[in-house]
């Protein structure tokens, strides 16, 4: 019977020295979105073709989705070179040692120690009298607090959560530099089709002054004619202005996100209008983004953080049990100190309960179920935030194709009404002011043109980054962790 009795106090110890949890049971937060992306006029889906993906954008490399030789350059000099993304990464190192600091709570503290003192007292205060004693000590020192209720796991639970939403949050930086990359590109290519309407535009309204000057000054035209085609060429040349300054500031911010200047033997840029962008790539369900995007799961990751927090909470009301030892060698003479029977030991079990602390417990505990119901309230803003962005970019692609097509078919008529209110003018039958009202119609409806196309393909690319793409280079490539180093 006493063996038996022996053999289940052992198994008690082991079962007590592994300890339990107080944790919660995580359970993730229902999706507070519809089970299916909206349907309707706007969200129609683009007829299958070269332009379009089967797989879904996580899946689909950078490369693959941006074909722009020079703009897929771009990005890979980002990559290595962003410093907003180098601090994520550094992040990433930080919280992981600050993890493994919390972990190392868990386990038993060894150390290392020697020791020397000598005191002295001095009978009836005479120092001829005096009597010197030496002690001489060595050895090691062992700590250990047993984690009988979880507190020190529900800890090291709580860093290791913290760590992986660094790691998700370095993954979504770099999601979002690749858009931010091909968002800027396509804005100076823009610049650049819209600084060619402008000149364009400007070198025939300055063509066209000179014309109705050289009528002004043979007396066949009106000062009025005359002035209102100077007007045509004052405001394009403004406009010029402005758009270089525009362009040049545009660069500037891409080589900001590049972090270095634009190399000199970059691939020569493809026009807005031939841009190999993929144009239809699979939505999914609203589910598949618990998955693929890196800021919902770096707010799950936050929220089961603080789920373990509430762990650690909890245990702070029941004992804390810490064994402490020594062993070594103790002498009075120093070469003494590893002589037979100088050994030393001493073991310190110690039991600490919490009895009165004012409420601090009670108040801790509250403060970390606070906590963990922020976390959901931030969890289902994620993913309701992902929805919309997702939302919003299937309405995008479902109606920019017609409205650029509509915008051009737009621009081709201000054309044609040009070249007639030119052809009145020139017989005579109309008003200069004919000619000047359809050129300037005809130079608004080019640049909405080139801001429809800009839009049309900075929307995919939003798109895709929303779908959770960007994070592998080619279709094809083993997805790398969110952890991963590089």
């Amino acid at each position: 019977m006493m063996k038996r009795y022996r053999c289940a106090a052992g198994a008690l110890l082991v079962t007590l020295a592994a300890g339990c949890s107080l944790q919660p049971v995580y359970q993730r937060p229902a999706a507070p979105v519809s089970a299916v992306f909206p349907a309707g006029e706007a969200y129609k889906t683009a007829a299958v073709g070269a332009g379009s993906a089967t797989l879904p954008a996580a899946a689909i490399g950078w490369r693959n989705f941006l074909s722009d030789a020079r703009l897929q350059r771009l990005v890979e000099l980002a990559l290595q070179n962003n410093r907003d993304l180098r601090v994520a990464a550094l992040n990433v190192r930080k919280v992981q040692a600050q993890y493994r600091i919390q972990d190392a709570a868990r386990y038993p503290q060894v150390d290392a120690g020697a020791s020397a003192s000598a005191k002295s007292t001095s009978p009836g205060g005479s120092t001829a009298n005096a009597n010197a004693s030496r002690n001489y000590s060595a050895g090691l020192s062992a700590s250990w607090e047993m984690d009988f209720f979880g507190r020190l796991q529900s800890l090291s639970d709580a860093a290791f959560e913290q760590y992986l939403a660094s790691a998700y949050a370095r993954q979504a930086a770099e999601i979002l530099l690749v858009s931010e990359i091909a968002d800027q590109y396509l804005t100076t290519l823009a610049y650049d089709e819209q600084l060619a309407v402008t000149q364009s535009t400007l070198d025939t309204a300055q063509a066209a002054y000179k014309i109705v000057k050289l009528q002004f000054d043979t007396g066949t035209a009106s000062e009025l004619d005359l002035r209102l085609s100077e007007t045509t060429v004052e405001q394009a040349q403004a406009n010029y202005a402005a758009q270089v300054r525009l362009r040049a500031q545009a660069e500037n911010a891409l080589v900001l996100l590049v972090g270095q200047p634009l190399p000199p033997d970059l691939p020569p840029p493809v026009r807005l209008g031939a841009q190999p962008i993929l144009a239809d790539i699979p939505a999914g369900l609203p589910s598949d983004l618990l998955q693929r995007r890196p800021d919902i799961l770096q707010a799950e990751a936050f929220l089961r953080s603080e789920n373990a927090n509430i762990g650690a909470a909890r245990a702070a009301f029941f004992p804390r049990i810490s064994l402490t030892g020594a062993l070594g060698t103790a002498s009075t003479a120093l070469g003494g100190l590893f002589a037979g029977g100088s050994s030393a030991w001493s073991f310190v079990p110690s039991l600490v309960m919490p009895i009165f602390t004012a409420g601090a417990n009670r108040a801790n505990l509250d403060v970390a179920t606070v906590q963990k119901d922020i976390g959901i309230a931030q969890y289902e803003k994620a993913v309701q935030t992902a929805f919309c962005e997702v939302a919003d970019g299937l309405a995008a692609r479902g109606t920019y194709n017609d409205q650029l097509a509509a915008q051009q078919r737009y621009t081709d008529t201000q054309q044609r009404r040009l070249e007639l209110a030119n052809m009145l003018y020139a017989s005579g039958t109309d008003s200069y002011l004919s000619v000047l009202t359809a050129q300037t119609d005809l130079y608004s409806a080019q640049l909405a043109l080139v801001t429809t196309r800009l839009n049309r393909l900075t929307s995919l690319v939003d798109l895709y980054r929303s779908l959770g793409g960007g994070w592998i280079q080619r279709t094809g490539d083993e997805s790398r962790q969110a952890t991963s180093a590089s």
